[in-house]
């Protein structure tokens, strides 16, 4: 297995791992240059932040102060802003972890920058060991109070870039008996809803495709899936979130978390103009995401967990895609 990741964005471009047959593939959708990735593109593989997904009407109270964002999707704030983690180059430094091959990146986000408060000194450390697994840990600590949810956006097709197509018959497990609804700008309601009996349940093996234009107001407000679910842990362990099968190639990705959430997006604004990687074109539902975070706007909803970052503390979460095959 092979990951390829630049200081722009920390951006993964590639992730190379093996089929049922042996057959090495790229299995991350993205660009074959930098051009690419400098223009408007939906977050190929980046780092996410000052804070993944959406914080509603861009704005946030904290100590008793407004601050305010960019508005950059819908009415809402979405993922850091106009110029956020990833579009930032980031420091970089080889190095080794236990014996395991790493990559060390770096990156100060200085008071104010796209409305946040506080100095925050950011570290995000990519590593891949003999089993297959990507780890990515993120490290931050700041001088003033600031809401923080630091992800990684990749994009995943376990078909590979040589078959490329529709992830609808991708079979995806996911250990969340609670989801968190959302209103018409995809901001949550504050709700924990259980998914039984809803489109929103993979507490059993399903294919993606199965249900994704069912005729339910979430699949509606999200034209397919963009939801956070609420992964069934307590505290902050590395807990096994969910797993994904892809039955042609017999690729299977299982991520575990220290998270308490992750947001499942089905590429649903892929629509066909985007060309990738060897000039395939990027359909709609070409790739998944699975986001792991805290929940959307928890800047604004008291009653989850809470999201901000104090001086006299240091964030730290990991995050593990673990990679391997299965003959049926």
């Amino acid at each position: 297995m092979k990951v390829g990741i630049i200081t722009y964005g920390g951006i993964i471009v590639t992730l190379e791992t093996p089929d049922k047959n042996g057959t090495i593939d790229d299995i991350t959708l993205g660009f074959d240059s930098l051009d690419g990735y400098l223009q408007d593109h939906p977050y190929f593989g980046a780092i996410v932040g000052r804070y993944g997904n959406r914080i509603a009407k861009a704005r946030f109270t904290l100590d008793g102060k407004e601050y305010s964002l960019a508005v950059n999707n819908g009415p809402n704030a979405l993922h850091g802003g106009l110029q956020g983690f990833d579009k930032k180059v980031w420091k970089a430094e080889t190095i080794t972890q236990d014996g395991i091959p790493a990559l060390k990146l770096y990156y100060l986000s200085k008071d104010g920058e796209e409305g946040y408060p506080g100095n925050l000194k950011t570290t995000v450390i990519y590593s891949l060991n003999n089993e297959n697994e990507l780890k990515i840990e993120y490290f931050a600590e700041t001088d003033k109070a600031t809401p923080l949810n630091l992800t990684n956006h990749a994009y995943f097709n376990l078909a590979g870039h040589r078959q490329l197509q529709s992830i609808a018959n991708h079979v995806l497990t996911l250990h969340a008996d609670r989801f968190t609804p959302v209103d018409e700008s995809l901001i949550p309601t504050g709700e924990l809803r259980n998914v039984k009996g809803t489109p929103m349940d993979f507490t059993e093996p399903k294919k993606i495709g199965e249900r994704i234009d069912a005729d339910d107001e979430q699949i509606r407000f999200g034209g397919g899936y963009d939801h956070n679910f609420v992964l069934n842990k307590k505290g902050a362990s590395l807990t096994l979130g969910g797993r994904v099968h892809e039955p042609t190639s017999g690729r299977v990705l299982e991520f575990f978390t220290t998270q308490p959430g992750v947001q499942f997006y089905t590429g649903n604004f892929l629509d066909g103009t985007l060309k990738g990687k060897g000039g395939k074109v990027y359909e709609h539902r070409f790739g998944f995401c699975l986001e792991t975070q805290h929940f959307p706007d928890s800047p604004n909803q008291p009653n989850f967990p809470t999201t901000i970052l104090k001086p006299d503390e240091t964030y730290h979460h990991s995050t593990v895609y673990k990679f391997f095959t299965e003959k049926e």
